[in-house]
């Protein structure tokens, strides 16, 4: 069994992309199609018969829909799915509520979807495919929705307090638990960096929003930071925070990317602890790699706290991993207790 093949059932309407898809996966010497559907209703049937180890989904079909055949497939018969979708506002709003519903990790076809432009994007394809064969599909079942925390009377300016959140694969289902939780008055401004392209980050903005008590927006550069809202990273921009005069306002930058992604959690972190010293409290949810653990030594060395998430709530347990493994974390904590903490720290 070790040696057995990733297993991949292909779904998209459009056989060019069936097409392109199968060759991508076929190439590797660890990977194979074992199934091919044009719709969601024939993607079930395929699905249930083959029982895949992964599955990716075109968002738009006819029939039933990405959404419509992620929610079957997640009650029937648990399976990592990659959502494939269009770089447009529509399919990354749909995106977005795939990956609170349970689909692993994105993939967003290029511009043109010609066969070339396709390929370009293979590599990622793969490595996508990799990363969520070796998921627990148990963990991808989507969660209760949380409850709001009652936070206690109390005063404090913006200057006091500042809260980071670092997330990756598996981010939004982690964060639809701790931001709507939050209480409306919750007293310090949170900086939450999603590795995501741009597009994304605006969709995760606005859907947690809707969800949420605290105002969520996508973060606007020189923006004056207020409490009680949480900025959002703008894909393809490090976020960080300045001060001018006695403000302090959003800094968004484009310098090199870090560990290889732009947001990164590094950049925000030692940003936000230049500035908010002992006051900054980091939040490390699940994600691949080691993103975060420098900007955690950096909160550690001004006397900040860190919260890691629990192994248990996470889809990739990454990059808390890393940070609990250097001794960074001050707390490690399912997601759905993460935000009785944060109110408690502030």
């Amino acid at each position: 069994m070790a040696n057995a093949k990733i297993s991949v059932v292909v779904v998209d309407d459009s056989a060019f992309m069936r097409m392109v898809l199968k060759d991508i996966i076929d190439s590797q010497p660890d990977m194979q199609v074992v199934g091919i559907a044009k719709d969601g209703l024939e993607a079930l049937q395929i699905i249930q018969a083959k029982k895949p180890d992964v599955v990716t989904l075109d968002v738009e079909m006819p029939k039933m829909n990405g959404i419509e055949t992620l929610k079957n497939i997640m009650a029937k018969f648990p399976t990592r799915v990659i959502m494939v979708s269009s770089l447009t506002e529509e399919g990354a709003d749909i995106t977005i509520t795939a990956l609170s519903i349970g689909a692993v990790d994105f993939l967003t076809k290029p511009a043109g979807s010609t066969s070339l432009s396709f390929r370009e994007v293979a590599d990622i394809l793969v490595q996508k495919i990799r990363t969520a064969s070796s998921i627990d599909p148990s963990r991808l079942i989507a969660k209760s929705s949380p409850s709001k925390v009652v936070a206690g009377p109390r005063k404090v300016s913006a200057f006091e307090k500042a809260i980071v959140i670092g997330a990756s694969t598996g981010g939004p289902r982690s964060l639809d638990q701790i931001i709507p939780a939050l209480p409306k008055d919750f007293p310090a401004p949170i900086f939450l960096v999603q590795h995501m392209p741009p597009m994304f980050t605006k969709s995760l903005a606005m859907r947690l929003n809707s969800l949420s008590s605290v105002q969520v927006k996508e973060a606007e550069d020189s923006e004056v930071v207020k409490k009680g809202t949480v900025y959002v990273a703008p894909g393809d921009y490090h976020m960080g925070v300045k001060i001018e005069g006695s403000v302090i306002k959003i800094l968004l930058d484009r310098s090199e990317k870090i560990n290889n992604v732009r947001p990164a959690v590094d950049f925000t972190l030692m940003k936000v602890a230049e500035i908010y010293k002992g006051n900054t409290v980091g939040v490390i949810l699940t994600g691949m790699g080691r993103d975060g653990a420098k900007g955690a030594f950096k909160v550690k060395y001004y006397s900040g706290k860190i919260i890691a998430e629990d192994e248990s709530t996470c889809v990739v347990y990454g990059m808390p991993k890393a940070v609990v493994e250097e001794g960074y974390a001050d707390f490690v904590l399912p997601a759905h207790k993460i935000p009785e903490k944060l109110v408690e720290l502030v």
